[in-house]
C-alpha cells in the first residue's frame, strides 16, 4: 500500500480545494494515481498529506488480495467522522473493489458519494460538477461509474496535462489495460476488463514529455503489457521508438503473461540497449495439473523453454515471478513441481502467496480448497528457496561494477539511494562519495562497485 503525499500542508485559500489520494495494490493504480491527481489539479483541487486537511478524499483500491474490500470499509469507517465535521466533503472509492462492488459500497457505507472503476476516472471532473450541481439543489447525489470504456480512458489520459513537478527519474507509463486470459484465479478480467491497447503516437508524447522534465527511467504498464499491439507495431517495436528519445536511458516492462512472448520481443532484449535485463515473467505453478485448472494455457516445460530463450538472447537476465500455493486440488506432489521449476530457472526475485478465494471467479467455488496450514506450510517452504536464491543472486554481484540510476537519499539519511539494471536497490554511503555532490548525483547514472550484498539490497562505493 502506497499513499500520494506531499511534503506539507499549508493553509488553504478561501476558495481553493484540496484531494487525498491514497493507493492501494499495484504499480498500474499508483499510475492511475497520478493521473486523478493531474485531472483534479485542472479542476482546481491541491493535494495535501492526508486525509484530515483534505476537502475530497479517494481510496484507490486493489481487489487482489485478500479481504480487499473489508480493508476499504474499514478505512470509510475512519473517514466517517471527518465528514460529520466537513459536511461539504467528498468521498471517492475508486480501483478495481470499486468496480467489483459497485453501488453496494454506497448502500453499506452512505458516506461515500461517489464509486468509479479504473477505466472511468477520466469522468472524476464532469463527476464532480454534477455533485456539486446536486448539492447546490439541496440534493445529495451519489454516482457509480462501472463502465468499461478504457479506448475513453486512454483519450482523456492524453488532454490530462502531466504535472509539472520534481518527479523520480523513473517513471510508470500504461500501455495496455485489460485482460482476456479469464485465469480461474483472477478477477483482473472482471475488473479491468478486456485487453485495450493505447496509442502508440500517445505512449511516445507522454514519455518525451517525461525526459523532458527529467525522467531517464520509463517503465511501460499493462495486466498484459506484452499483448500491447497498434497499428501492426507489437511491444518490440513500440519499445524501440521509445530508445530512440534522447535522454531516455533506461526501459522496462511489466506484467508479462507467458503466452503473448514472440521471437521479435525475446530478441529486443538482445538487440535494444536500453531495455533492462530483468523481467518480471509469472508461472503460478510448476505443476501441469494445476496449470490446467488455473487455466493458464501453457505447461511448465512451455515457460522453461520461454526462459532459455530470453536467457539465449540475453545471458545476464534476471528473473522474478509470483508463485500461488495452495490452489484448490493441489497435491503434494504438485507442490514438489513447483519447487523444481524454482530449482531449474533460479530467480533473482520472487513474490509468493497463498491461494485465497477471490468472489466471482471459478476457482473460488471449486470444491478441493485447502487447508490453510497445509497451503502455510508450503508457502514458508517456498519462500525459503526463493529467498535463498534472490540472497544468492544479490551476493554475486559483489565485486562488480554496476551502472546504478541514483534517485533519493536512503532513509538513514547518511547514504544516496539507486537502482541497479536488475532493480535491486543500492546504497552509497555520503562519506565515500569524495567530492561529489550527494544532490547531484539524483537523475544520474553512475558506475558503482558493488563492495556488500543483502536479503533485500546492495551497498557500494562510486566507481569513479
Amino acid at each position: 500500500m502506497s499513499m500520494n503525499e506531499q511534503s506539507g500542508d499549508t493553509a488553504k485559500g478561501s476558495n481553493e480545494k484540496t484531494c487525498f489520494i491514497k493507493t492501494y495494490g499495484c504499480q498500474m493504480n499508483v499510475y492511475d494515481s497520478q493521473r486523478m491527481e493531474e485531472a483534479l489539479a485542472a479542476a482546481g483541487y491541491r493535494p495535501v498529506a492526508s486525509a484530515e486537511n483534505a476537502d475530497m478524499v479517494i481510496l484507490n483500491t486493489c481487489h487482489i488480495r485478500e479481504k480487499a474490500a473489508e480493508k476499504v470499509y474499514s478505512e470509510l469507517g475512519r473517514l466517517k467522522p471527518l465528514k460529520q465535521q466537513n459536511k461539504d466533503m467528498v468521498i471517492g472509492v475508486a480501483g478495481c473493489v470499486a468496480q467489483a462492488e459497485g453501488a453496494e459500497i454506497i448502500a453499506r457505507a452512505p458516506v461515500v458519494d461517489m464509486v468509479f472503476g479504473p477505466q472511468t476516472f477520466q469522468q472524476l471532473p464532469a463527476m464532480l460538477d454534477e455533485i456539486d450541481d446536486g448539492r447546490a439543489r439541496g440534493d445529495k447525489p451519489k454516482l457509480v461509474r462501472t463502465e468499461f470504456p478504457a479506448a475513453e480512458k486512454f483519450d482523456a489520459l492524453q488532454a490530462i496535462a502531466r504535472k509539472p513537478v520534481t518527479r523520480s527519474p523513473s517513471a510508470f507509463v500504461t500501455v495496455q489495460e485489460g485482460c482476456d486470459k479469464f485465469c480461474t484465479f483472477c478477477v483482473v478480467p472482471y475488473t479491468r476488463g478486456e485487453e485495450v491497447s493505447r496509442a502508440r503516437a500517445d505512449i511516445i508524447a507522454e514519455a518525451r514529455a517525461l525526459v523532458a522534465e527529467g525522467v531517464s527511467e520509463i517503465t511501460l504498464l499493462g495486466q498484459n503489457v506484452n499483448a500491447w499491439e497498434h497499428d501492426g507495431t507489437r511491444l518490440d517495436g513500440l519499445l524501440a521508438q521509445l530508445g530512440e528519445i534522447e535522454g531516455l536511458e533506461r526501459l522496462r516492462f511489466t506484467t508479462s503473461h507467458p503466452r503473448d512472448m514472440d521471437a521479435a520481443l525475446i530478441a529486443a532484449h538482445g538487440d535494444n540497449k536500453k531495455l533492462m535485463p530483468y523481467l518480471h515473467l509469472p508461472v503460478q505453478s510448476g505443476s501441469d495439473t494445476v496449470l490446467k485448472a488455473m487455466n493458464r494455457k501453457h505447461s511448465a516445460r512451455d515457460y522453461i523453454e520461454l526462459v532459455k530463450k530470453f536467457r539465449a538472447a540475453r545471458p545476464d537476465l534476471a528473473l522474478s515471478s509470483d508463485f500461488i500455493v495452495g490452489f484448490p486440488g493441489e497435491t503434494e506432489e504438485d507442490f514438489a513441481a513447483t519447487m523444481a521449476l524454482v530449482e531449474e530457472v533460479n530467480y533473482a526475485q520472487a513474490f509468493s502467496f497463498k491461494y485465497s478465494p477471490r468472489p466471482g471467479t471459478p476457482a473460488a467455488d471449486a470444491a478441493t480448497q485447502i487447508d490453510e496450514a497445509v497451503k502455510a506450510a508450503r508457502l514458508a517452504r517456498l519462500q525459503e528457496l526463493l529467498n535463498a536464491q534472490q540472497i544468492a543472486f544479490n551476493q554475486a554481484q559483489k565485486g562488480r561494477v554496476l551502472p546504478v540510476l541514483f534517485d533519493k537519499p536512503s532513509k538513514s539519511g547518511d547514504q544516496m539511494s539507486g537502482r541497479s539494471p536488475y532493480l535491486q536497490p543500492v546504497h552509497v554511503p555520503f562519506d565515500s562519495l569524495g567530492n561529489h555532490d550527494a544532490a547531484a548525483l539524483r537523475g544520474r547514472i553512475l558506475p558503482v562497485e558493488i563492495t556488500g550484498a543483502h536479503a533485500n539490497s546492495l551497498s557500494g562505493i562510486l566507481a569513479l
